[in-house]
């Protein structure tokens, strides 16, 4: 049993027998930097060196702090684009409150459409899930809660776009600050 934990952790799987599944390509990398520096950690993958341990442990110090500033920064210029078109708006058809309301719902519709509703479409191609656990790993994913019972590209019987990870990766930066905006106008409305 501790040899197949042990086979596991290096990246052999009992139904493939197989170490192609990405884990430390670039794309395979750069989706665990992703996952650390947003604080997901899945659990299906970690440096199994002290050298890389501590690498990690320094990469969190400093990556996680800048990976706040920048999901703040792209939240910003997201709330701003929304703010630019009611303006534009509100100068077009004279609309005050209604344009306010108009473009804050279309920025939720698109964010549900992006970040929500369309990758489980991916998902389901891409990882053989239905509709439902796609969307189940969208939300688990971008709100950070990162279970790990769902994970992209771990399939040794898929054959994966050398695309496929970064783009992921990229999509959960980018839907975690929109999640994030999301969260920020309930709050404010909350309160």
């Amino acid at each position: 049993l501790q040899g197949i934990i042990q086979a596991y952790k290096s990246g052999i799987t009992l139904q493939g027998n197989t170490t192609s599944l990405g884990r430390w390509d670039f794309s395979g990398s750069f989706f665990f930097s992703i996952s650390a520096i947003t604080t997901i950690g899945y659990g299906n993958l970690s440096p199994s060196t002290v050298a890389g341990r501590i690498f990690c442990i320094l990469f969190a110090l400093f990556g996680i702090p800048l990976n706040l500033v920048l999901l703040n920064e792209i939240g910003q210029l997201m709330l701003l684009g929304v703010q630019h078109c009611a303006h534009h708006l509100e100068e077009m058809f004279h609309w005050q409150k209604k344009t306010s309301l108009l473009i804050k719902t279309c920025a939720l519709v698109t964010g549900l459409l992006l970040f929500l509703l369309l990758p489980p479409f991916l998902f389901s191609d891409k990882e053989g899930w239905s509709y439902e656990e796609g969307f189940y790993y969208s939300f688990i994913t971008l709100s950070t809660i990162g279970f790990g019972d769902y994970v992209i590209g771990m399939n040794p019987d898929r054959t994966y776009p050398g695309w496929y990870k970064n783009v992921i990766s990229l999509w959960i930066l980018f839907g975690m600050a929109w999640l994030a905006l999301v969260i920020k106008f309930c709050i404010n409305f909350l309160e």
